[in-house]
């Protein structure tokens, strides 16, 4: 990876496309939401790798995070919270609470910020009916 000094920020390439980062929101993604969407990111991804692997059906899943951070420590983030809400017919609270542990586990960013941020995930399913 290679980044480049722009004006109000910093700028990286990527296949996808370029990626602005700035501590102005104006100007490019902050670096705690891109450290945020990252968690999440990947913490949804895995969920959703276990979820289809034992073919649990759902129509749709969303997360939203709330971030803690302390303004006296250089405004560092100490928790993440990821509330999942997934939504479906005849879903199993028990077994996708468990298979979000197993995604916790398997995340390689949670993973790697283990024992510096607190990432806490919750669980909220949401019963359709026809």
């Amino acid at each position: 990876m290679e980044f480049y000094l722009k004006e109000n920020g910093v700028r990286t390439s990527f296949e996808y496309g370029q990626l602005n980062i700035s501590g102005d929101e104006t100007f490019g993604f902050r670096p705690y939401q891109l450290m945020v969407a990252s968690i999440a990111g990947c913490s949804f991804g895995v969920y959703r790798k276990i979820l289809d692997k034992q073919r649990i059906n759902y129509e749709d899943i969303i997360v939203t995070a709330e971030v803690k951070r302390n303004p006296d420590e250089a405004n560092r983030i100490e928790k993440i919270r990821l509330h999942f809400v997934v939504k479906g017919y005849h879903l199993n609270q028990d077994k996708l609470l468990k298979n979000l542990e197993v995604s916790s586990k398997n995340c390689s960013m949670v993973q790697s910020v283990k024992n510096s941020i607190e990432v806490e995930e919750t669980l909220e399913c949401i019963q359709l009916s026809k």
